[in-house]
């Protein structure tokens, strides 16, 4: 039989191979965790045992841009949510409307993707763009009762403290780029007063001092001062569960049968610069929209056109930027603008302005919403048409500051109201009366604060108010002048008379009757003048003098103690 044997080199290097792995070996840990916990590394330290990785333990992230603003949108949100039965009902609400949610998120087309961009630049929260559905359903003109404007709803004071200009022809709440500055510069204020964003929401809704004083009421009581801990009103209570709402909706729209607007992770515009005053509708025009999509990326602006001084650039849709861009370079036309400001040097009737600049007064009046019979007062500001006495454009002083100061009119028209007070006679009531003045016996006894079937006390006084047209068609005032006509006619003198220097019969009849109507009772008078409501008969006798006036003192006295008894009268 045939043995293979092998060299003494081989076999040796064999020995060698077979030691090296039995060694290598014999260094390896044990799997149990006594001998895992007393391993150590070669330079003596003691070494911690690996603890195996979950693969749900794991945030993976891509660095691919979301293919939407809704998913870039979701990766930033970062509020914690809020918890609260007010929150389902508002889902409710959101969810039965699918209409709405998907006009509104439609709306934001044009807004949202800066408004994001702007909170990652601030590391604050993108839910937080959500907050303009729950102000004005993204509407940059939006206005509440309470004078709150724009798409994040600033009131005009907190406007003025986050330097939203607001003026005659601007107000910055509805801009679109400087709106949206100031409401995060007011939400960060917000955060970092109260260190919670929900608090900071319901600040921002309620005011920070009513969320200031509710947080120190449960303070001093002992009480927590979360959201949901505080006394607040119905709105403010609803304010923060409506974004909540908006936000779970957003996160997953199928689950509550919702479809979000196809809105893309791009810029919706692009700014266009102006070194001069432009109308709206040509502005328009040169980008190649319509005056009501260039509106709402410009909507601060408040007439038909675009004062560069204030506005240096506008915006426009990304692909109509350089459209209007090549026609502006191109304009070889001049004049941008139809309009411009000017300032009133004093108090003016509108008929001056429009004469002293050579406009047309009806539109001065349409175009700055100036009611009739008032007048503008000095330093008011004014949009007028270009003219030659109006030519430059607008200032940003005046345009910043500039107010539409009116006072009315002094004259009073033919049907302004007049204010009377008659003494009532025996018997009279508020029918007779009414009748007597022409005027409704149900606002005659309004203006009394009486019945409408109610009797006045001889003497006792009325009130009633006229239109100067009227008191003069009313039979009372009639008579009146018809009486006081024929007593100035019987008073004057014939020629002959007037030569002699004698009475006339009807002064000398008139001389007995002022004594009867000396020692009448008060609230009487003559016949002829008890017949008449005061001043009528009083004016036209004052207008009608006769030589015999000065020529005949008994006739003279007799005629100003008749005027005065019917001054009385008028008085009572």
């Amino acid at each position: 039989m045939l043995r293979t044997t092998l060299t003494d080199p081989l076999r040796w290097l064999m020995a060698v191979a077979i030691g090296a792995v039995m060694a290598g070996c014999s260094t390896l840990p044990s799997s149990s965790p006594e001998s895992a916990a007393n391993a150590y590394a070669p330079d003596g330290r003691a070494l911690a045992p690996i603890e195996p990785a979950s693969i749900y333990s794991l945030e993976v992230r891509t660095t691919a841009p979301a293919q939407d603003i809704w998913a870039r949108m979701r990766s930033g949100f970062g509020m914690p949510d809020l918890h609260s039965p007010l929150v389902g009902e508002r889902e409710r609400w959101y969810a039965s409307r699918p209409d709405l949610m998907l006009r509104m998120t439609e709306r934001s087309r044009k807004y949202l993707f800066h408004i994001v961009e702007e909170l990652e630049r601030r590391n604050m929260p993108t839910e937080l763009a959500l907050l303009p559905f729950v102000e004005s359903a993204y509407n940059p003109n939006a206005v509440s009762s309470a004078k709150a404007a724009g798409m994040w709803q600033f009131m005009p004071a907190t406007g003025i403290d986050y330097s939203l200009e607001q003026s005659a022809f601007i107000d910055d709440r509805r801009d679109v780029l400087e709106s949206t500055r100031a409401a995060l510069d007011y939400l960060q204020k917000l955060h970092n007063m109260f260190g919670d964003w929900h608090l900071a929401l319901a600040a921002y809704n309620w005011g920070e001092g009513s969320v200031g004083r509710a947080r120190a009421r449960n303070q001093n009581a002992g009480l927590p001062t979360g959201y949901l801990d505080l006394r607040m009103p119905d709105e403010t209570r609803g304010y923060v569960p409506k974004l909540q709402a908006i936000k779970n909706i957003v996160s997953n729209p199928r689950a509550f049968g919702v479809e979000l607007a196809d809105i893309g992770n791009h810029a919706y515009f692009d700014t266009a610069t102006i070194a001069r005053d432009i109308d709206v509708a040509r502005a328009a025009q040169m980008a190649g929209i319509s005056e009501a999509d260039f509106r709402l990326l410009n909507p601060a602006h408040k007439g038909p056109v675009v004062f560069a001084a204030v506005t240096p650039e506008i915006l426009l849709p990304w692909e109509s930027a350089q459209t209007f861009r090549s026609n502006l370079a191109n304009h070889r036309d001049g004049r941008l603008a139809s309009w411009t400001v000017w300032t009133a040097p004093q108090r003016m009737a509108l008929a001056d302005v429009a004469q002293r600049i050579g406009a047309d007064e009806q539109e001065l009046r349409t175009l700055n919403a100036i009611p009739r019979n008032m007048l503008i007062e000095g330093g008011s500001a004014l949009l007028v048409p270009r003219t030659s006495a109006a030519l430059a454009d607008a200032a940003a002083e005046t345009i910043a500051n500039g107010r539409l100061k009116l006072t009315p009119e002094r004259r009073a028209s033919a049907d302004s109201p007049r204010r009377l007070t008659v003494a009532a006679r025996k018997g009279e009531t508020v029918a007779t009366l009414a009748a007597r003045y022409k005027v409704a016996k149900a606002d005659l006894a309004r203006w009394n604060k009486v019945a409408p079937n109610a009797r006045f006390k001889p003497g006792q006084k009325v009130v009633v108010l006229q239109s100067a047209r009227s008191a003069k068609t009313t039979p009372a005032a009639a008579q009146a002048s018809k009486a006081a006509t024929r007593t100035a006619k019987a008073a004057a003198p014939t020629a002959k008379q007037a030569k002699q220097g004698q009475p006339t019969k009807q002064a000398k009849a008139s001389a007995q009757t002022g004594k009867t109507a000396r020692t009448a009772q008060a609230g009487k008078t003559v016949k002829t003048a008890a017949k008449t409501p005061g001043k009528a008969t009083n004016k036209t006798a004052a207008k009608t003098p006769t030589k015999a006036t000065a020529a005949h003192k008994p006739a003279t006295s007799q005629k100003t103690r008749v005027a005065t008894a019917n001054s009385r009268t008028a008085k009572q």
